[in-house]
């Protein structure tokens, strides 16, 4: 197992065969025009610097904590979502960056943790990232400027040229495909990576994500709501697609999980993102059968 003092890709801010800092596709992969946008739009009063809070759902990470938060940019907030951690999680994070903010997810889940971050998030960008490592902080910057760009969505991809993983298997690489192929035929997407979790948005567009951060934990074997789990990746990039946004990829590298081992089970979780891509466009099509009948009235 990888020592938290390991030399990563990225070190000095780099990707492996990348000779700057990150760039990103500046073209809509949501379904639309596909026409390029290069107007910066930052809330607020002209030339304004947009605030930034950094979304972080943690259980059981406390070891891998010194690494991510040494390597996080300048932001205005930092927001760890903890899962109902048993070691010192939250006390680390606290002592690491005395200015953090803890928020106790309500149910379980990645899914659940998000959305309750998400909720509480006081910036004008929202950007989530994972505590175990495996997504670098020091690529932040990049999703920031794909934003400010023009993008309502910026959306990380390990398979755009300067992204890549030291971490997926052949079968979760085989799957995420499959997945991606199957999505953009169905949603008229241009997606080259489903199933990754480092993203950022505006967060005026949280709404249209619907998510659920209040409900309390259902009487089910697993105490989930759907949209809880692993899915939710998926859940956010269908549904930014879904309200038209603006997306736009960004190259990303995924490092190997540091210590600990990772909750993610590719069949089960599989097969809730495949249940995900169906139930979600079955919502489509419930929708645009409404569009209809306001048109014919």
């Amino acid at each position: 197992m990888p020592t938290v003092d390991r030399v990563l890709p990225g070190e000095t801010g780099t990707l492996p065969g990348d000779t700057g800092t990150l760039s990103s596709e500046t073209r809509d992969l949501s379904g639309g025009t596909g026409a390029e946008r290069t107007t910066a739009e930052p809330p607020g009063p002209a030339g304004a610097e947009p605030t930034v809070s950094v979304i972080v759902p943690a259980l059981n990470e406390a070891r891998n904590l010194p690494h991510v938060f040494s390597r996080l940019p300048k932001v205005d907030e930092v927001v760890l979502v903890d899962g109902g951690s048993t070691d010192d999680t939250v006390a680390v994070a606290l002592h690491l960056r005395p200015d953090i903010r803890v928020v106790r997810q309500n149910r379980r889940g990645k899914g659940n943790a998000l959305a309750c971050g998400f909720a509480e998030a006081t910036g004008d960008i929202i950007v989530m990232i994972d505590a175990d490592g495996s997504t670098d902080p020091l690529e932040i910057p990049s999703f920031i400027e794909t934003l400010r760009s023009g993008a309502d969505f910026a959306k990380g991809s390990r398979f755009r040229p300067a992204g890549g993983s030291a971490d997926i298997t052949r079968l979760r690489r085989a799957g995420n495909k499959c997945l991606s192929v199957l999505v953009n035929v169905l949603f008229g997407t241009r997606y080259s990576d489903l199933c990754y979790g480092y993203n950022a948005f505006w967060s005026r567009h949280l709404d249209v994500f619907n998510l659920d951060s209040t409900s309390p934990a259902p009487e089910t074997p697993d105490g989930r709501l759907w949209g809880d789990g692993f899915e939710i990746e998926t859940l956010l990039n269908l549904r930014a697609a879904r309200a038209r946004l603006t997306i736009v990829e960004v190259p990303s590298f995924e490092h190997s999980r540091i210590h600990g081992v990772s909750n993610l089970n590719a069949l089960t979780d599989g097969m809730r993102v495949l249940r995900t891509i169906a139930r979600e466009w079955r919502s489509r099509g419930a929708e645009a059968h409404r569009a209809a009948e306001r048109q014919v009235r």
